[in-house]
């Protein structure tokens, strides 16, 4: 055989046992999530819905709970067959007496809607004001409605922004803790918000609720 036909019976011969590459296999589908409110307390943990339908007070409630805005804050009234309520940055310090006066500095658009879900409903997310002309929402504070009949009297005049879908039991515990005439708790009830993602199945599944 001549070494130039060797050669090429050589290279022939590697290049018909070269591996083939390998093929990657295709990467799972990205499930979408959806952002939800988790409010520990002492007594127990909430979960909240926030409602797309209020861009602004959910964008806002966000953001601030994405700094531990409300983290160590208490809250400061609860009023049986009501409401309690919380938000305010001043329950962190050791005067009682500014509590329910504080917030970020600044006040969100009235985002009222009047009907159906955004009505003040059991378990509803509503943002606390003070009294002003444009119903302009507080930019932190807010309450959670106890009634189970709902607080109908609200309506029309809060941005309600979102309900929440597990730990209600949690709420009507702190509602009915000893308070003082103002309605603020004896003790102390912190606490620690984050924001937890899952998929609409986890939704249904963990928390019986669809958006």
């Amino acid at each position: 055989m001549k070494p130039i036909y060797a050669i090429v019976l050589i290279l022939s011969t590697i290049a018909c046992t070269k591996p083939k590459a390998k093929v990657e296999p295709e990467p799972a589908p990205v499930i979408p999530t959806e952002k939800i409110v988790e409010l520990k307390t002492s007594f127990g943990t909430m979960y909240i819905w926030l409602y797309k339908e209020t861009p602004l007070h959910r964008k806002n409630f966000l953001a601030l709970a994405d700094t531990n805005y409300f983290d160590g804050s208490t809250f400061h009234r609860i009023v049986p067959g009501f409401v309690i309520q919380g938000g305010d940055p001043n329950t962190k310090d050791a005067d009682p007496s500014n509590d329910g006066n504080g917030g970020p500095g600044y006040t969100i658009p009235a985002e009222i809607i009047d009907t159906g879900k955004f009505k003040h409903t059991y378990g509803a997310l509503g943002a606390a004001r003070t009294n002003n002309p444009a119903k302009a929402s507080s930019g932190s504070q807010f309450y959670i409605v106890i009634p189970k009949i709902g607080t109908p009297t609200l309506n029309g005049n809060y941005t309600v922004f979102g309900t929440v879908i597990k730990g209600m039991e949690v709420a009507e515990k702190i509602v009915v803790q000893p308070r003082n005439t103002n309605d603020r708790p004896i003790t102390n009830i912190p606490m620690d918000i984050n924001i937890i993602e899952k998929t609409l199945d986890q939704l249904k599944t963990e928390f019986s609720f669809t958006p």
